[in-house]
């Protein structure tokens, strides 16, 4: 995914218009950032089985609103707009999928995910939604930014140098740290699937 920068500048000004509270200026937002929650929704939904019932465009819906009104979002500017989106993201498609086994009376039919080849350790293997997010979560309370970079490359569908972008590190930071997380999701996701 690549960023659009010519209309990063406009981004970045509505963000910080709906920071000091004006709400009108999310319906200028959405047009400018629209192309790219769907592009992070279309990666996202070719890891998803394609019985899922939640589409790639309520979904960048469901986020977007998500997004905007949250209690004072404190948007850093149009790239921390992106990483709060693919988070929210993964947090709907979680939501949807607890909902729906929920409403399944004792079923067990978890929606699952299969990690992207970034993930290629684990190519092969189907993760359940939820228990991933949850997994992602874990992380979060020991590493935010490592959780960031699993939202990003998996949720996101951005490269190392794309996720260094948005987080305003250097690629060899992220590259470091997606090792590590990928390294302690592993880890993670082999001791949920013993228990």
């Amino acid at each position: 995914m690549a960023f659009d920068e010519s209309n990063s500048n406009d981004a970045t000004a509505i963000l910080v218009r709906m920071c000091d509270g004006d709400r009108q200026a999310a319906d200028q937002l959405l047009p400018l950032v629209y192309g790219e929650l769907r592009a992070l929704a279309g990666h996202l939904f070719e890891h998803v089985r394609p019985a899922h019932t939640l589409q790639p465009t309520a979904l960048v819906h469901e986020a977007y609103v998500k997004l905007i009104c949250a209690n004072d979002p404190n948007w850093e500017g149009r790239a921390h707009f992106f990483a709060v989106a693919a988070k929210a993201m993964r947090q709907v498609l979680a939501d949807h999928a607890r909902k729906r086994n929920a409403e399944k009376r004792g079923g067990r039919d978890w929606q699952r995910v299969t990690l992207d080849d970034a993930l290629s350790a684990w190519q092969s293997s189907d993760v359940d939604v939820l228990e991933f997010s949850e997994i992602i979560d874990e992380l979060a309370k020991l590493s935010p930014r490592q959780a960031q970079i699993v939202d990003l490359r998996v949720f996101g569908g951005l490269t190392i140098e794309e996720s260094a972008h948005v987080l305003g590190v250097g690629p060899t930071t992220v590259k470091s740290d997606w090792q590590i997380a990928k390294a302690w999701l592993k880890r993670a996701l082999s001791d949920k699937g013993t228990r």
